[in-house]
């Protein structure tokens, strides 16, 4: 087999290459280049799985960033056992055919116990007295230990929050060519996610983020001429193309209004109780999942949820099976947003009875996506100041609330996860010996792979 790297550039499309991305000009005039037609739902978990199944979310099961765990009672996102991806993977295929073939995953989700032979993903530490320390866990696992000694530890407080920056990717690209360097895997699976932050915070104001496009560039011009240096085939794409937004919708707002959704109070605070609640929805960008416990109840929720402004479709088992999400995990009803619109977690009615983790980044505790985690509260005065005490508090041992995040949802500016109307927002994919300007589907980005890998 061909040995190949995939480098899956988050939120790259059409729309965003240009007189900022000079690299990616030039060699797109060599490198054929296709649209990739998104499919539903278009977020990281469920597209990267497509990528690497061939198959719907219907067959591999995931059917967003995250879901309702029915048996548990509650809402999860980002977990990370590859046991959850119920469909047969690339590699795995490759070994049946190439006994030789190796995998690396450099951050590509689900990654944990997964069947690749070297992979690397974030996974902090959870301390008792409450700290988070960044760190990554590895398959050796002694691999986790030689990156950080040579690149530093992994920057994790800069792979997402308020402090994003290009950091994180440089080290995801730095770790991806040291495993190549160390073992030549076959097939290299590489995730640059700088993208997305910026497009989702200020759409394509190319004022904001020229600069942030001429980084990426920069950094994918490095990892491209050291791939192709060594002699491994490149494959460039991304999972979906960001579209400017500017309504946010809060459905479970509409649901609770209407009686279907129970929140429980905790020291003034109040809670979303999934396991209590006739009908809550579990948001994800631009997608839904709606979950009804009584089956009598959902022409009534789907009829009220029709009419939100900002809606666009909402989708009963029928429809779900038309566009193969119909899978025990997704929604009763799935609710799709007009392209200028995204949906929200947001429960409450009034921010003062917002949960505690609503003003911090905790992307495990929400009941849902929540983008305006990348942003700080302009409401705050000192910020900085407030910042370096609360973490000196952190160091001395004390369990220290980081509650800076706004409860502001008209500051995101980006969203993605339905079909964008424009092919110009549609991720692209750029690989050799395929025919220029065609469009594939999200399901045939696998055959183009094994296409660079067995031909």
């Amino acid at each position: 087999m061909r040995r190949t790297v995939v480098i899956d550039v988050v939120g790259l499309s059409d729309r965003v290459i240009g007189t900022s991305t000079p690299f990616l000009q030039s060699w797109s005039k060599r490198i054929p280049k296709n649209h990739i037609k998104p499919q539903v739902s278009a977020v990281t978990c469920s597209t990267q799985a497509t990528y690497l199944t061939g198959q719907p979310p219907s067959i591999h099961g995931i059917v967003g960033n995250g879901w309702y765990f029915k048996n548990e009672c509650e809402i999860k996102f980002w977990r990370q056992s590859n046991k959850l991806v119920e469909a047969p993977k690339i590699w795995e295929a490759a070994r049946k055919m190439d006994p030789t073939f190796t995998c690396a995953n450099l951050f590509w989700w689900y990654n944990m116990y997964s069947s690749v032979d070297y992979s690397v993903t974030p996974r902090p530490n959870y301390l008792a007295d409450g700290r988070k320390i960044p760190d990554v866990y590895s398959h050796p696992s002694q691999l986790r230990n030689h990156l950080q000694q040579r690149f530093g530890q992994f920057p994790l407080f800069e792979f997402w929050g308020p402090k994003t920056t290009i950091r994180s990717s440089k080290w995801i690209a730095n770790a991806a060519m040291s495993v190549e360097e160390q073992y030549q895997p076959t097939l290299s699976l590489v995730y640059l996610p700088h993208l997305d932050y910026c497009l989702q915070k200020f759409g394509h104001d190319l004022e904001k983020i020229s600069g942030d496009l001429e980084q990426i560039d920069q950094l994918i011009k490095e990892l491209v001429d050291f791939y192709e240096g060594r002699g491994v085939q490149v494959v460039l794409l991304s999972e979906y193309g960001i579209t400017e937004v500017s309504n946010p919708i809060s459905l479970n707002r509409v649901l609770r209004k209407n009686g279907w959704l129970h929140v429980r109070e905790e020291r003034g605070l109040e809670l979303l109780d999934a396991g209590a609640s006739k009908a809550f929805a579990v948001a994800d960008h631009q997608i839904a999942h709606v979950y009804v416990k009584n089956s009598q109840d959902i022409s009534k929720v789907r009829s009220t949820l029709k009419e939100v402004d900002g809606v666009a479709e909402v989708w009963g088992m029928e429809e779900q099976r038309n566009n193969q999400m119909d899978h025990h995990r997704s929604g009763d009803l799935v609710v799709l947003a007009r392209p200028d619109s995204w949906f929200t977690y947001y429960y409450w009615f009034d921010d003062t009875r917002a949960p505690d983790f609503a003003r911090t980044v905790d992307i495990h505790q929400k009941p849902g996506y929540d983008p305006v985690e990348m942003f700080t509260d302009p409401q705050i005065k000192w910020l900085m100041p407030l910042v370096g005490w609360k973490l000196l508090k952190k160091k001395l041992g004390f369990r220290v609330l980081m509650d800076i995040i706004p409860l502001d949802p008209s500051l995101i500016k980006g969203s993605h996860g339905i079909v964008p109307r424009d092919q110009v927002d549609w991720p692209v994919l750029f690989a050799s010996g395929l025919t220029p300007g065609a469009t594939l589907s999200a399901t045939g980005v696998y055959q183009a792979i094994w296409h660079q890998l067995t031909n």
